[in-house]
């Protein structure tokens, strides 16, 4: 049965190599208001690489642009996504857009903040079965990358081998301790998930020192 993305792709593939629309990008370019009609472009090294033809109406961002294929014949799209709005704590309304993917026969309809192009139209990372970098990461870089993410935001340097910097001017002081617990914890975990990984390679000794 066919439709937007029929089928499932046989393995993943990693989400920086495809190119995306970010519903709350759009909304904050004002690129959803009803009645909007324009271009959204992809830029590399400040040059533009790609470009769509949009518009938006009361339910839906429609797009229309050209595609090839395995060196088939330029093909024009023309892709209606339906928009769905939530209602916030604050008052206001939050987008998200309603996958139109139609895989195995079965429509995918998932309310989700961004669309990837990985094939002939722009769907949900769950059907075209797109990863982040983050996700292939082992578990232990993806503890230390939390932990030096933490720690260039408090204005110091990544990596174990330099102190924690100072408080932040401004920052309340409960807040410091909590970020430098964090570093500290995701440090930890990164240490015992690298030993747990290679704990065949220790010895009885190794192992009763470090895991007991």
């Amino acid at each position: 049965m066919g439709g937007y993305g029929s089928g499932r792709p046989a393995s993943k593939r990693k989400a920086d190599g495809c190119r995306t629309l970010d519903v709350n990008r759009l909304n904050r370019e004002g690129c959803l208001r009803p009645g909007w009609q324009g271009h959204w472009q992809w830029s590399r090294d400040g040059k533009q690489v790609a470009s769509i033809g949009c518009k938006a109406t009361e339910t839906s961002f429609v797009l229309s642009y050209r595609i090839q294929l395995n060196g088939d014949d330029w093909e024009p799209i023309t892709q209606p996504i339906p928009i769905t709005r939530i209602d916030c704590h604050y008052g206001n309304q939050r987008p998200y857009f309603r996958c139109p993917g139609v895989m195995n026969g079965r429509h995918c309809g998932r309310r989700v903040g961004k669309l990837f192009l990985g094939g002939k139209y722009f769907l949900c990372r769950h059907c075209y079965n797109v990863a982040y970098t983050s996700q292939s990461e082992p578990r232990y870089d993806r503890a230390l990358r939390r932990a030096n993410k933490t720690r260039m935001a408090l204005g110091g340097e990544p990596g174990t081998a330099h102190w924690i910097a100072p408080k932040p001017k401004g920052m309340w002081h409960r807040t410091y301790q909590r970020k430098c617990w964090e570093i500290e914890h995701y440090e930890y975990q990164a240490d015992l998930r690298f030993l747990s990984k290679f704990a065949h390679l220790l010895n009885k000794s190794e192992r009763e020192m470090f895991f007991n």
